[in-house]
């Protein structure tokens, strides 16, 4: 029995969720890790994001396709990585 089409995403959604579960998750998911490099020691941000990125990245996968707009997890996903970039930026001493 097929699904119901009501229920079913557009394709240029279900590229747009995909996309963002994919390209988005990992930015989000390096971007993060580099945050903890910076603000903590790096041996123990290394072994951290051995271990939990893939998580991190599978979970944000998974949530993108919960989202009904595929554009605003893209949005979402953008600013936390905006967000962590700034955090980073602020922690890097200034060189004159």
């Amino acid at each position: 029995m097929p699904a119901n089409k009501k229920h079913l995403s557009s394709p240029i959604q279900r590229i747009l969720k995909i996309s963002a579960g994919f390209i988005g998750g990992y930015l989000v998911t390096e971007v993060f890790h580099m945050f903890l490099v910076v603000w903590w020691d790096a041996p123990n941000a290394l072994m951290t994001i051995r271990f939990a990125g893939f998580i991190l990245w599978t979970t944000l996968f998974i949530i993108s396709f919960l989202a009904k707009n595929g554009l605003k997890i893209w949005g979402i996903y953008l600013l936390i990585s905006l967000v962590f970039f700034a955090l980073i930026y602020y922690k890097q001493p200034f060189i004159i």
